[in-house]
């Protein structure tokens, strides 16, 4: 899964010590380290149980020791000329230390690869890598080990394909100022083109850093993410997602707070809004950390809420309030485990769960 702040922390500590990543080649301005980690995790997780014609009828409490993300990975750059240097990123992430195998189908065993230039000028990148709004807009409210709230990507379920093919300009700041463009290309060869066309889709966003407090606003047209009306027959997007997020940071606490959106193009489909809170506290050993998040799902437009609210919530196709509680401890420079609990106010407690578990990185 993703990695707590204190992870983070600890991985830049250990970078710059030399002992994160094993440095294999370092000569005339090229460098090639290596580095990883590993990840196991006990899960327990409220499952939805089924009657003969599909429908949920409860939920049961099944467990399991499961890997958890156990990552693998190869950086290199090559300084081109002053200013200007040549980057690459090879990462995988599906090797299942639990069971001591790699995955059976190399196209799930990958997680990132890319190449870039960086410089003055700022950042062009080309490959595979995470979201903008992912990066930009919903880690900073739960970026934890075994369990995030809800956002605009799992309401349309085509997070993966969103991180492939694609080619992002990242500005350098201007007193404070940032923006990101890109777009996701998918050539007619492609096997996610149903439509049997080429396809390019469009996403950026704008950050603003002021000292301790940051806010940024980011957008994605979903182009790439296609489906078949079953009416029709028609091919169109599965919509659009965008969102706000802002930080304040206070010695070692970070506060934030986001609004988010996915407007629904998919037949049948729900309109869903998030509204979040997140906190996360250094207490010196480790991170305490927690997220409360609101989902209206079937929700109008951010301003038409304002009109909305003075409606009756039984208009409202559904809403959840999802609270998300965890905690690190650090073993060594290397070495830390972790506790979460997360509640999703389905029905049946549906999703709701308990994880534990410990990561070592080099």
């Amino acid at each position: 899964m993703k990695k707590t702040l204190l992870a983070t922390a600890i991985a830049g500590a250990l970078a710059a010590s030399g002992a994160q990543a094993a440095t294999v080649y370092n000569q005339d301005g090229t460098k090639l380290d290596i580095y990883g980690n590993i990840q196991i995790a006990y899960f327990d997780i409220e499952t939805a149980v089924e009657n003969d014609a599909g429908e949920v009828v409860g939920a049961e409490s099944r467990d399991q020791i499961a890997d958890n993300g156990t990552t693998f990975g190869f950086a290199a750059e090559h300084v081109i000329s002053e200013g200007l240097t040549g980057y690459l990123k090879l990462e995988f992430d599906d090797i299942k230390a639990d069971e001591m195998k790699t995955a059976t189908d190399a196209n799930d065993s990958g997680d990132q690869a890319y190449v870039g230039l960086k410089g003055n000028f700022g950042d062009v990148r080309l490959g595979s890598y995470d979201q903008l709004i992912d990066d930009w807009i919903q880690d900073p409210i739960t970026n934890n080990e075994g369990f995030d709230v809800s956002d605009s990507t799992t309401a349309h379920g085509g997070g993966a394909n969103q991180e492939t093919d694609k080619v992002t300009y990242t500005s350098p700041s201007f007193s404070g100022f940032q923006f990101a463009v890109g777009t996701q290309y998918k050539g007619d060869a492609e096997q996610e083109n149903i439509d049997d066309s080429s396809s390019a889709s469009a996403f950026g966003g704008v950050k603003y850093t002021a000292g301790a407090f940051s806010i940024a606003a980011v957008y994605d047209n979903l182009e790439n993410l296609q489906y078949t009306d079953t009416d029709t027959g028609e091919v169109d997007s599965v919509g659009n997602q965008y969102g706000i997020t802002a930080q304040y940071t206070v010695d070692t606490l970070r506060l934030s707070a986001k609004v988010e959106r996915f407007d629904s193009d998919i037949e049948d489909g729900d309109d869903t809004n998030f509204y979040a809170l997140g906190a996360r506290y250094g207490y010196g050993n480790g991170d305490i950390y927690a997220a409360y998040q609101y989902v209206d799902v079937g929700a109008g437009t951010f301003l038409s809420e304002l009109d909305e609210s003075l409606q009756d919530e039984q208009d409202r196709d559904e809403t959840y309030n999802e609270v998300i509680l965890g905690a690190n401890y650090n073993i060594s420079d290397a070495m830390y485990v972790w506790s979460e609990y997360a509640m999703y106010d389905r029905e049946f407690d549906e999703k709701d769960a308990l994880g534990v578990g410990v990561t070592y990185l080099f």
